[in-house]
């Protein structure tokens, strides 16, 4: 017989009081400035410079078609940061719209819905983006389980806590939302 998962937090307002969906960065070699934006984003910064560079890059250089919509993509990363959920998601569109085999697009476009507690709309993102084999799908999985725990689906996100950590044993965000649950045996 499966584990039963029960959720062992009695006084947790909805997941995301907890936790911030994850967002993923797209690495652009392309342009000094695009270049720029990316080592933003994938540092974790959140900035109104971050996002003036990013905006600049997408204005002033030129582009190839890819850097383009991994620029965008970074751009809404940090938007996403700054909970800018709207804006972020206007950016991921762009890049889906310009490259629609961008896993991270996705995912990112998925956080910025869960974001906005549009928890089944965020799933299909993921899962779009999971199918595409992105560079860090541990942060599709984690968002996922923000969703299923905000539908109230606790043995679901204890699967995709569970998952993110096996794929980045060194990140410390889905171990955090782990130590909530309690696995019993019937």
């Amino acid at each position: 017989m499966a584990p039963k998962i029960v959720f062992a937090s009695v006084v947790l307002g909805l997941c995301l009081m907890m936790a911030a969906p994850a967002s993923a960065a797209v690495t652009v070699v392309g342009g000094h400035l695009a270049g720029a934006c990316s080592r933003d984003a994938v540092d974790g910064r959140d900035g109104l410079a971050s996002l003036r560079l990013c905006s600049l890059a997408l204005e002033s250089e030129p582009l190839s078609k890819r850097d383009r919509a991994g620029t965008l993509v970074n751009r809404g990363v940090i938007q996403l940061r700054r909970r800018d959920y709207a804006a972020a998601r206007q950016d991921f569109d762009e890049a889906i719209r310009l490259q629609p085999a961008m896993g991270e697009a996705y995912i990112n476009r998925g956080a910025a819905l869960i974001g906005q507690k549009r928890w089944t709309e965020g799933m299909a993102d993921l899962d779009r983006g999971l199918a595409l084999d992105p560079e860090e799908p541990e942060k599709a999985y984690f968002n996922r389980a923000l969703a299923w725990e905000a539908l109230d689906d606790m043995p679901a996100a204890w699967r995709d806590y569970t998952r993110a950590q096996e794929l980045k044993p060194d990140w410390d965000a889905p171990g955090r939302e782990l130590t909530r649950f309690t696995v019993t045996r019937p």
